[in-house]
């Protein structure tokens, strides 16, 4: 397909391929001639991907081309593809990053440690983005009164690790693995938002449960 086609099947302006072109996010088509490229089936998926990345993840131009990147390091196993890219993505609260030495922090790394030890969770330690970040946000709950020992975090892990397992047998449905991969990427991106709607929307109803309004209350507006 031509660039037109390409923008019109994707949704995305031609000056915006364009600029994913020359900042390297999106690989070259075919050269046809000295002003004209062709563009396939794998041109949609990565400006899919792309998309996910920037509008979505609000990643930066460069931090993006590092995850694209490792997603297309063919020299790396599937494990170690996934494992690279995940790695390179930025932190889920950038802000809670481990950083203070303070008690609750010490704390709070024990803690985090003792739950990998305890799940037998390997392949992220100290000093990746998501492990700081746990650790920044259990020493943060710590200092504000809400201390999260290793039991409490375990409950949650266990829901981490159903989630986990729905992810990639998603990704199992895909056939190729670089598809695998960019999906990988993607969902990891897109699937948090939905992840965290459907945690306060089930909160709300677990609230409503627990706690039940008086019948007085429970009226809509006279």
């Amino acid at each position: 397909m031509r660039m037109a086609e390409l923008s019109a099947r994707s949704g995305v302006p031609t000056a915006t391929i364009k600029f994913y072109l020359r900042e390297g996010l999106l690989p070259p088509g075919e050269r046809l001639s000295a002003t004209q490229a062709a563009y396939g089936e794998e041109h949609l998926r990565r400006l899919s991907l792309v998309r996910a990345l920037i509008q979505v993840g609000r990643m930066p131009v460069a931090t993006a081309r590092e995850v694209l990147a490792a997603v297309d390091d063919e020299t790396l196993d599937q494990h170690n593809r996934l494992g690279v890219a995940a790695w390179a993505l930025p932190s889920p609260a950038p802000g809670l990053a481990a950083g203070e030495d303070d008690e609750a922090a010490r704390t709070a790394r024990r803690a985090v440690g003792t739950l990998m030890a305890e799940l037998g969770w390997e392949e992220f330690g100290p000093g990746s983005p998501a492990y700081e970040t746990l650790v920044g946000a259990v020493a943060a709950l710590a200092r504000l009164g809400y201390p999260c020992d290793a039991a409490r975090l375990t409950r949650f892990a266990r829901v981490a690790e159903e989630l986990a397992r729905t992810d990639l047998d998603l990704l199992e449905e895909l056939e190729s693995t670089a598809e695998q991969v960019e999906a990988s990427v993607a969902l990891t991106v897109l699937h948090e938002p939905v992840l965290l709607c459907l945690r306060r929307l089930a909160q709300a109803e677990e609230s409503a449960r627990r706690f039940p309004a008086p019948p007085e209350r429970r009226a809509g507006p006279g």
